[in-house]
Formats: structure tokens, sequence, C-alpha cells
């Protein structure tokens, strides 16, 4: 796909207008003189409202809520009060949607900035077409190998238009080793990785899991990738029980841990600590595994316990947590953080601006960002690659708290500000 050009100093939106002045120059005229008298910066966000990902949108309307209540009065640029429009899309969890979508918000509704999350499926193609089209874009809620590298990344060179805030792979298996450090079980692994991005990220040979084990002194059983939404985990299952492996992790999907956890009972696999990514984030998942949740552990990107606050209006972790459950019933959810976080980075990259209408200004407010958000620090000057700042990781255990199932953060090692809440049990 071609890359679009302007001029040095022309805005996108005006960019866009002249190549179509000759065909609706009328409409135009009175688009540009509405903007003009009711200026306003849309922002648009791409999010796996249903489908199988949805567990990571399920928090989105309290979260755009919220922002817009915070924003209601608009942000100041260069003496400028712009009002801020945020149009949701929904991916359906698909890639291919999201590509659309995002094309659809980027050339017809000629968003100023596009934001998204939710693992590489959301992410990637999202900004491959902000990327294409000169489009300032942040995304998170996805590890940075997957974002980076699976968008055939060059470290040496980079993205010019999309900037990614999250932890790495390196940060999830240092939590997971000095979780399982804890546990005293035979260092038998069984690898579950799906054909996907995330899949084929973690289970690399390279840079994934395998080489760390290893030189961790675990020994990996991996039976090789399985396809997304498959309804037979026998095979792997077998191979684990061979093994004798006692711990199993991987990178799931919620449907496909629940299919492989009810046959692993079925099939008398009963390891002693299970510690999977993505399928085990959301209270919502694991309170579907019913008793079967309890024990169960995975990466924490973030809780009500986190020391962090927002640089929009000071609301603390803990804070923006309870609101949520007060607001809806429902339990707090780690991409709260996140998605807030998300148009914190927004909010904050429109403040310093030289000139909100120029990508190319857009552009180096994104860069220079240095930000302490409610899911900690944002600074793209830091690596480990250009366009990726990273943000704290720790790991911990579903366990019962009063009557009800917590992720309880159970080891810190990368990070000791953040406080532990409870110790590693084992599976019964």
């Amino acid at each position: 796909m071609t890359r679009l050009h302007r001029p040095a100093g022309i805005s996108r939106r005006s960019f866009l207008s002249a190549g179509t002045a000759a065909l609706a120059a009328p409409a135009i005229l009175t688009a540009t003189r509405a903007y003009a008298q009711n200026p306003t910066l849309k922002i648009g966000y791409v999010t796996p409202t249903t489908g199988p990902l949805a567990g990571f949108a399920e928090a989105d309307g309290y979260i755009v809520d919220g922002i817009n209540k915070i924003l209601a009065g608009g942000i100041e640029n260069n003496g400028k009060s712009w009002a801020v429009d945020i149009l949701v899309r929904d991916s359906q969890s698909n890639p291919n949607r999201a590509a659309e979508v995002a094309s659809q918000l980027i050339l017809e509704d000629e968003v100023d900035i596009i934001v998204a999350a939710a693992t590489p499926d959301t992410v990637n193609p999202v900004s491959d077409q902000a990327e294409v089209n000169g489009t300032p874009c942040v995304t998170t809620d996805c590890p940075w190998q997957p974002y980076f590298f699976g968008r055939s990344g060059k470290p040496e060179t980079g993205f010019e238009s999309t900037y990614h805030f999250f932890w790495g792979l390196e940060d999830v298996i240092e939590n997971f080793v000095a979780l399982w450090g804890q546990a005293g079980v035979a260092k038998t692994v069984g690898g579950l990785f799906p054909n996907d991005a995330d899949g084929n990220a973690w289970g690399d040979p390279v840079n994934g899991f395998p080489p760390a084990l290893a030189a961790a002194g675990f020994t990996l059983t991996d039976p090789g990738r399985y396809q997304p939404m498959t309804d037979d985990f026998s095979a792997q299952i077998a191979a684990f029980k061979a093994a004798n492996a006692e711990i199993v992790t991987g990178n799931m999907i919620p449907p496909d841990f629940g299919t492989f956890w009810a046959q692993a009972a079925q099939q008398g696999f009963t390891p002693r600590v299970v510690t999977i990514g993505k399928a085990l984030l959301f209270p919502s998942a694991v309170a579907a595994l019913g008793p079967r949740g309890h024990g169960l552990s995975s990466e924490i990107w973030w809780t009500p316990n986190h020391p962090f606050v927002s640089s929009l209006d000071g609301t603390t972790s803990r804070a923006l947590a309870d609101g949520y459950t007060a607001a809806t019933g429902k339990p707090w959810t780690q991409p709260l953080g996140f998605r807030h976080a998300l148009f914190e980075v927004v909010a904050d990259v429109i403040r310093r601006a030289a000139d909100v209408e120029d990508p190319a200004a857009v552009l180096e407010a994104i860069r220079s960002t240095r930000l302490d958000t409610i899911v900690g620090g944002v600074d793209w000057s830091t690596g480990p690659v250009k366009n990726v700042s990273k943000t704290p990781l720790v790991a911990g255990q579903w366990q019962l708290q009063r009557d009800a199932l917590d992720l309880v953060i159970t080891t810190n090692v990368q990070h000791p500000e953040i406080p532990l809440g409870g110790e590693l049990q084992l599976l019964s």
C-alpha cells in the first residue's frame, strides 16, 4: 500500500480536503466554517467490544464515559480550548475488521489521533492502517514483541506514526519464573501456544519462552501450535502427562483455556501450577470456570493496589477500581487502568502539541511524552526499541478472599514498589 505524503505544514484535514475540493467544494467549505466555530478534535478508538476478546473491552463504556466527563470543558492548547470527540468502533475480535474500521476512522471520519487496545489482533492492524496513512496512533494491551516484530519493525528505524506502551515477553517470563520458584514443584512445564501473533511470539524458539525457560533450568514440553477455537486438546494433555509436567503455561483466549481445563479434568491431568496469559486476566473469564478457577495464576498488569494515580484528575488506582464496581456492580478488571492511561496520554499530547491540526506536530508531542499515569510512567525515549515504552508487570494468583475470587499479587520481582498481597498456593 502506498504511503500518502503531505507537504510540510499542511494538516491532514486540509490535505484530504484539497484532494476532493473539485468534487465537493461547497460541502467542504461549510464543514471548514463549522470546524472553525466549534474546534473539535476527533479521537478514533478501536476495541474488541464483541467476540472472544470482549473481556478486554468490558470496562470500555465506563472509561469512555469517565473521560468524556473529565474532558467536558475541553483541552487547552496554545491558549485555545478544543473539544474532544471519542469515536468508538468494535473490531469484533477480528484483525480484518479492526483494519477496516481503522481505515474508516482515518479516511472517512478524519480522526486526528487513533488509539487501540487488546492483543495483536486489534493493535497491529490498527497501527498498520495508521502508519500507512500517516495518522498519529497510540496503542496498549499487547506485549511489545508481537506488536513491534509482528509488524516487521526494525529496531534501528522503528515506525513513523505508531507508538505503543506495555510490557514485554522478557518481563512476563521473569515474573512467571519467579512465581514458579515459590512453588517448590518440579521444573517440568507444558506449553500451550496458539497459532496466532501472541502464541507465535510466546513460543518463539529465539525470543520467546523456550530459550528463557531452558536457561532457568526448566524443561519445556511444547507440542506445537494449536489452532485458536479448537475443541480438542487431547494431544497436548497426553504429551504433558507423558512428560510429568507439573506446571502449565501459555497464552490463550478464554474459550480455549476453558476447553483445555475441562478436558484436563476429564483425562486426569492434574498439574500443580497453571499460569496462563490472556485467558486468566479477567474476573468474568475465571468465574466462568467455577470452583476450578481458584488457584489459577497469570501475569498482572494493574490492580487497585498499584501505587499510581491519574495525570488527568489525581484519581488513585483504588478509586478507579472502586468507582467501576460501584457503577456497574462488577469486580475490577485489569484493562481499567490501561484504558484510562491511553486517554491520559492522548490528553497530554493534545496539550503539548505545537499545532494539534498538524500530524507531524502531534507525533513530535507523542515522541517527547514523559508522563506518570495510573499504570506507571510512559516515556518513549527509554526503549527497549523505538516506538515502545514499557510499563511495570507483576504476577499472581486467583485466590478466595472473603468468599470471592480475587487476583492477588504473589511476586513483584521487577517492581517491589507494587505491594504483594499473598503467597502462591498449589492447585489441589
